[in-house]
């Protein structure tokens, strides 16, 4: 066997640089650089991809309970995210244990109250297409990995083309 492994270091492994702590300029500075989505913005992407889903459902279908269906399924994610999003912004604690109870306690009430809506459908939409319904849902979900290339650019870096 190789000496170094014997002796408890393997010499192939990647050592990780240290972890520096951020001084407040530094921790500002890359706030700048990289600006958060609001989540609010993410919530009305979702309500405009649940509307255009349900009028490419109704044009396909011509069915007015399929377009329904899938209005009625945007809803039961748009609705939920919009709970949680003012949960989550309504009041912000400085304490991280706080913000971590109060993300799962946010979070707990989307899923309940998606639930609930998914279980009320059939009772709520008449003329029900249930494949209507969670291809609307699965399109207002997938809005939010969309966030990720949403985020804006910063005053003042944009490149200039020449």
């Amino acid at each position: 066997m190789n000496e170094t492994f014997e002796r408890g270091r393997d010499t192939d492994a990647v050592e990780e640089p240290p972890f520096k702590t951020l001084t407040r300029e530094e921790a500002q500075a890359l706030r700048a650089k990289h600006p958060p989505v609001s989540p609010w913005r993410v919530v009305g992407s979702q309500a405009i991809a649940g509307l255009l889903c349900a009028a490419v459902v109704w044009g396909v279908t011509d069915r007015s309970g399929a377009a329904w269906s899938a209005l009625y399924g945007a809803a039961a994610i748009v609705l939920p995210s919009a709970l949680l999003a003012r949960g989550m912004t309504r009041g912000t604690s400085s304490n991280p244990g706080a913000a971590a109870f109060g993300f799962m306690f946010w979070e707990m009430v989307k899923i309940a109250v998606a639930v609930a809506m998914l279980a009320a459908a059939s009772r709520v939409v008449p003329d029900l297409s249930w494949p209507a319904l969670l291809a609307a849902m699965i399109v207002c979900m997938k809005v939010n990995w969309l966030a990720l290339l949403w985020q804006r650019r910063p005053v003042g870096t944009t490149k200039e083309r020449v």
